[in-house]
Formats: structure tokens, sequence, C-alpha cells
């Protein structure tokens, strides 16, 4: 048995159930032939064996992004970065203007990322400052959310919104003191308007190209794709595999951000179901959504946001809705699975699951609830007692925190809580939920042990985990989130060869200094994704040692 590529001299963190750490690592056919000592790894050395000096930093397991939008990303990079290095309305609408001016009258101008919490003026653009950028092609900018979105008169046109257009059920239609429509669209009105500014196959290819480049560099070899544009995202995803041209393996949800109940009916009737594909590309669960964002806020809660007394945020569909979207996808043998993070909202999946459970019994179903942003101790037990797969996504902290204290008071102890379902004994699986915030898998680490802010503001610190729980969140809980902890998650002999190597020691950096860390070195498959200049030095005892015989 002779190794394509070894890894020595470093701190390798198996994550294996003993979560053992070794010296060494061997490489060959794509999978990994033997973890163990430098001395042990180096029997494994052949003539053309590429031998790879640590010099004592860590390889890991590639990441596993398990909740993330990676078509969604990538096509922001085509758009306007209205995030960014932008502190107002103002330069919101200079960037959008110079775009407008670039692009052939009538096609759309799309920008993203805001945070009208960060803008000087504290608001959100208006229709009539959209107007400014172009009245002949419809503008849109999105939120950094995801779920809220400001368009300009042309694009309200377009989307047929006028002052006598009633509010769409699980949405709303901002207004001005005049009753006409002042271009901010929420929930469901947001996510029609996102889908009729939708990018052409061509420009969709492009776009999975880039955030395969982008994921690869931050040492992700897997991710858990939370939909998009529906049937043309699915087919652009699946093409970008075949060719090639995307590396990253893909575990996609029958998900749409609009009317994504139509989606799943339709894969139902079409013979699809959860695990059909290959290594590179999986179908995964049915998807619905069921409440807002954590951030706008317009997530369903079970009491009204601390700061506002009449607002307790937006439901997508009434319990009966779900328990017959979801419940259907569940008796054809898909996973499923919710976008749901106020404590209502989840409550509500919880129940579907429950329901459906029953009615139908299924053991190892790993059911999930993406986000599952509150999970307070009735719904922890919950959870554990139906064997439900919690998505949290520790990074929001970063960006998002303070104004979770500001909106949600004391529940942020129960807010995305790493803590106790380690304690719990819950398989949680983390993801980045990118592009709402950055899909750097390091800051979701550092925020699942530290809860803090870019700030340093710490948010509910009693839910701070322990640094290994945070990598296996991010390793091999995604696997077992796809059924896959079979083949990859963790080093372990046998498995695929997907991993990555840090340019520093994670398991000796102080808590605060986790993002200073970044990927020297990604492979997947046995293949070398990426690589950083000089990051990897033959050992200077390798080149001397025996080849294997």
């Amino acid at each position: 048995m002779v190794a394509d590529h070894l890894f020595v001299g470093g701190e390798v963190v198996t994550v294996n159930p003993n979560d053992d750490i070794v010296e060494a690592i061997a490489i060959g056919g794509g999978r990994i032939l033997a973890v163990g000592s430098t001395e042990e790894i180096l029997r494994l050395r052949g003539p053309g064996t590429r031998v790879v000096d640590l010099r004592g930093r860590s390889l890991l397991p590639g990441f596993i992004d398990s909740h993330l939008h990676m078509l969604m990303y990538g096509a922001n990079k085509l758009g306007v970065d209205c995030k960014n290095g932008v502190g107002s309305v103002g330069e919101i609408l200079e960037k959008l203007s110079l775009r407008a001016a670039e692009t052939p009258e009538g096609e759309w101008v799309r920008g993203w990322g805001y945070n009208n919490g960060k803008l000087a003026e504290g608001r959100h653009p208006t229709r009539r400052e959209l107007d400014r950028v172009s009245e002949d092609h419809p503008v849109f900018a999105g939120r950094t959310c995801g779920h809220i979105s400001v368009v300009n008169s042309r694009a309200l046109e377009i989307l047929g919104i006028t002052r006598d257009t009633p509010d769409p059920e699980g949405g709303s239609i901002g207004r001005d003191e005049n009753g006409e429509p002042n271009g901010l669209l929420k929930e469901t009105a947001h996510m029609t308007a996102f889908q009729e500014a939708a990018y052409s196959p061509e420009e969709m290819a492009e776009a999975m190209g880039l955030a395969n480049d982008d994921f690869v560099r931050l040492g992700i070899t897997s991710i858990h794709e939370a939909g998009g544009y529906g049937p043309s995202q699915m087919r652009a995803m699946y093409q970008s595999v075949r060719s090639g041209r995307v590396k990253v393996r893909i575990y996609a949800m029958v998900c749409s951000l609009n009317e994504s109940e139509k989606f799943v009916e339709g894969a139902i009737r079409g013979g699809v179901m959860t695990g059909m594909g290959d290594e590179r590309f999986r179908i995964g669960p049915a998807k619905v959504f069921t409440d807002g964002a954590s951030s706008g806020p317009t997530c369903a809660t079970r009491e009204p946001y601390t700061s506002d007394p009449t607002d307790s945020g937006i439901l997508y569909y009434s319990q009966g809705e779900i328990d017959e979207i979801l419940g259907s996808a569940h008796r054809e043998g898909f996973q499923i699975t919710a976008h749901a993070i106020g404590d209502r909202a989840v409550e509500m999946v919880a129940n579907c699951i429950e329901k459906a459970l029953a009615e139908q019994p299924r053991e190892d179903h790993r059911h999930r609830i993406e986000h599952a942003g509150m999970a307070p101790p009735d719904l922890m037990r919950r959870i554990k007692s139906l064997g439900i797969v919690p998505i949290p996504n520790p990074a929001f902290f970063y960006e998002f925190g303070e104004g979770y204290v500001k909106n949600y008071g004391e529940r942020v102890e129960h807010m995305f809580p790493l803590a106790s379902y380690a304690e719990e004994g819950i398989t949680a699986a983390s993801g980045s939920d990118a592009p709402v915030t950055v899909p750097n898998p390091m800051r979701g680490i550092y925020c699942a042990v530290t809860r803090e802010t870019s700030s340093g503001t710490v948010v509910g610190g009693v839910q701070g985990t322990s640094l290994l729980h945070a990598i296996r969140t991010f390793t091999l809980n995604g696997a077992y989130a796809s059924f896959e902890e079979g083949i990859k998650g963790s080093l372990e002999p046998g498995k695929l060869a997907d991993l990555v190597v840090l340019d520093g020691t994670i398991l000796s950096t102080p808590p605060e200094a986790l993002l200073s860390l970044s990927p020297a070195l990604t492979m997947i498959g046995g293949e070398v994704v990426f690589e950083h200049e000089g990051a990897a030095e033959p050992e200077d005892a390798a080149r001397t040692a025996e080849p294997a015989r």
C-alpha cells in the first residue's frame, strides 16, 4: 500500500469517536489510508508520493457548512456590494448608480447586503431614492438577512404592486404616510421580487464557480445548499458539478425562496427523494420557510420582541399547512426540514415532525430544523426526544449579536445553544447561512466558543461550547445531518480524503485568536483544490526515507 500524499509532523485533529489527535495521515486513491505517528505514516511513502511537512500545524477534516446558499452567494458577487465599506444610504445609491450606468436599459440592477441598522441614517433606502438610481431599470437592493429588500418604481410596476395591492400571506409591503408603496418588501413579498430578479443560466454557472473558489479557499469541502431560485438553481448546481467547475460536494435541499411548497410538491410528484445522487451531488431534504429572519427582525416568536411589544414576527404558513406540506414529503421517504428561527416557528416545526412520525414512524429519520434560532428548555427537550437535527448558525453573533440583545432580551441565552446541545447529546450541525454572513468556518467556530460580536460583546455566554465540539459541528455532525458520516466528516481510514490544513495550531490557539487562523491547503477526494503559495514544503527527513515496498 503506497500513498499519494503523506502529511506528517503536525496536529491531526481526527474528530473520530475518541477525538484522537495524531501526528500524520496518509492519502491514496482519493481515500484516507491511515492515520498515526509520523514514523508509521512514512512507511507508506513510494517513489511518487508527495510528502508534506505540517511543521506542527493543524490538519482537520474538511469543513462541512450545513446551511448556506451557494448560488446566491456567488450571484451576489455579480451584483453590487452594499455591505462592505458602505456606511450610508447615499453610498448605496452611488454604487447602484454606477452599475445602472453600465447596464443595458430595462435589465435589473441588483444590490445586496445592506444593513439598515448600521447605516448612518439608521433606516432602509426608499423607493423614491432608488428611483434616483434609475427610472428605466428595475432596481433591487437586498438586506443582509435575505428576507427584506427595497425596490424602485420600475420594479414595483413589473411586480404589479400598487397602493391597492394587499399584503401577501406571510409577507408585507411597506407604505408611506399616504398609503403608497415605499419600496420596502418583507418575507414573501421580498421572495417574489427576488425570484423576478433572477439571474440567467449562464450567470448562475458563473456564480457557482465564483462561490466554489471562495469556499475551497476557506477549507470548505462540502455544503448543504439551502435553496434559492428553485428548479433553475438545481440544474445549475448539478451541471456545475458535472462539468468539474465546482469541486465542493453538494447536498441540495429541495427548496425555493419563492413558493417553496410548489417545488416540494413537484419533487414528490416527479419521484425525487432524499439520498438520490452520489458523493459529489446528492438530493437532500424537502424544505419550506416558516418564519422570517433573526436580524430583521421578522422571525416568529412566542412573546413579542423586547424592542417592540406590538410585533412578534411573520409566519409563512399555518400549522395545518406546514403539517400537510412536510407531512406528505415524510410519507414519501424524504428527510424533511424547515427554516425556523423564532421559538414559535421552532415549536410549529417540532409539532409537524411529531405528527408525521406518529402517523408513519421511521427509524433514523434525521429530520432537521434549519437555524432553530431559539430553543428554550421545553423545545430542547422536544428536539432531543424526536431525534431532530438542529442546524445552528453561531457566526450570526459576530455581525448581529447586539441586535439580538436589543430585540430579544434574555432570550439570547437560548439562541443557537451549542453548549446545551452538547450537554443533551443532541447532534447539531453548524452552518454559516452565507451570504447572510460570511462563509468562513473559522468565524463560526470562534463564535461557537466565545459568543462574541465584532465589537467584543458576549451574547448569551453560557452557551459557549468547547473548541473540539465546535469543530465537530462543522465536520462530522454535518456529515451526520446528510446521512454521510460513514464516508466523511472525520479522518479515519477508508473515508473520503477531504481535509484542510490550517496555517497554525488550532488546539493551542487562544479562543480570542481563532479568527487569525486560515487554511493553507484544501483537499477534496485526494485532489488539492487550494494551496497557499509556500504553504506546504517537503519534510527533510521524508525526502531521505525509504520508499514503501
